[in-house]
């Protein structure tokens, strides 16, 4: 790692592990959010809330304006699985239903899709490409989870600008995905085929759980669905609980969406 940067480029800012408001090189940054994701690394980790800090930290290290993940079902398809804002799941959402976009070119060829400026590319992805500029993107890179020959998923990271990522910030990008793809796979290489596809159709009904408290939590406290997230995920840390169990306790009424407690600093919270 480079010492000494004094340029803004190479710099960003946080706001937690003692650094208040300081500016720390971005490496330093990529290499605390690698460590971190590494302890997440346990027998009976939470596949969403891994992926979900994944796409926070990628919009907190790289400075993009949204991230998202996708994963493959055992049936092949793709899941939207983790996204840093509502904005960014209903487009992926949209991507799927559309059945064209950067993510599902990436699953498919194994290989990044990087495109500058998608407002000159309407041609290669007409539908998508609109509904991403209505939603106020110009840019996106779509990098593989992929290990060797196998490939799981992808990592779209959506710009505001019509911009390319520094080749620095691809690479960085990719090893943190590349990080959630070792844990997810290791996992499976430790079970027989039948287990492996009943776990990821777990990690996918837990997906289609913490929607459904989402909603709930949101209709209920007058939230949107942004903040009705944020709510389900600072009650699990503050309980050191999963966040899928909070959001089934939520949805069978045994925890009622009041007691979550939810502010709007806690939508700014750290982890």
């Amino acid at each position: 790692m480079q010492e000494g940067y004094d340029h803004d480029p190479d710099e960003a800012k946080v706001g937690d592990a003692g650094v208040i408001g300081g500016l720390v090189p971005r490496e330093t940054l990529l290499a605390r959010t690698l460590v971190e994701l590494a302890d997440t690394l346990v027998a009976d980790f939470d596949v969403v809330e891994l992926l979900t800090r994944l796409a926070d930290r990628c919009v907190e290290v790289l400075e993009v304006g949204a991230a998202g993940l996708m994963l493959a079902g055992p049936d092949g398809e793709l899941r939207v699985m983790a996204s840093s804002s509502e904005t960014m799941r209903m487009l992926e959402l949209f991507e799927l239903q559309a059945k064209e976009g950067p993510c599902l070119d990436c699953y498919r060829s194994g290989a990044p899709v990087l495109e500058a400026d998608l407002a000159v590319i309407g041609s290669r992805w007409p539908h998508f490409a609109a509904e991403a500029l209505a939603a106020g993107f110009r840019s996106v890179q779509a990098l593989p989870m992929r290990l060797r020959g196998t490939v799981i998923g992808a990592l779209n990271l959506f710009g505001a600008d019509p911009d390319e990522m520094r080749r620095v910030d691809i690479e960085g990008a990719q090893a943190l995905a590349d990080v959630a793809t070792i844990a997810i796979l290791q996992q499976r290489k430790s079970q027989q085929a039948q287990v492996l596809n009943e776990q990821l159709q777990h990690a996918l009904n837990s997906r289609i759980v913490i929607e459904q408290a989402k909603g709930m939590v949101a209709e209920r406290e007058s939230l949107n669905m942004q903040e009705a997230f944020s709510a389900l995920r600072n009650y699990a840390r503050a309980h050191n609980m999963r966040l899928v169990d909070i959001a089934g306790s939520v949805v069978d009424g045994s925890l009622g969406p009041s007691a979550l407690s939810w502010s709007p600093r806690q939508a700014t919270g750290r982890f």
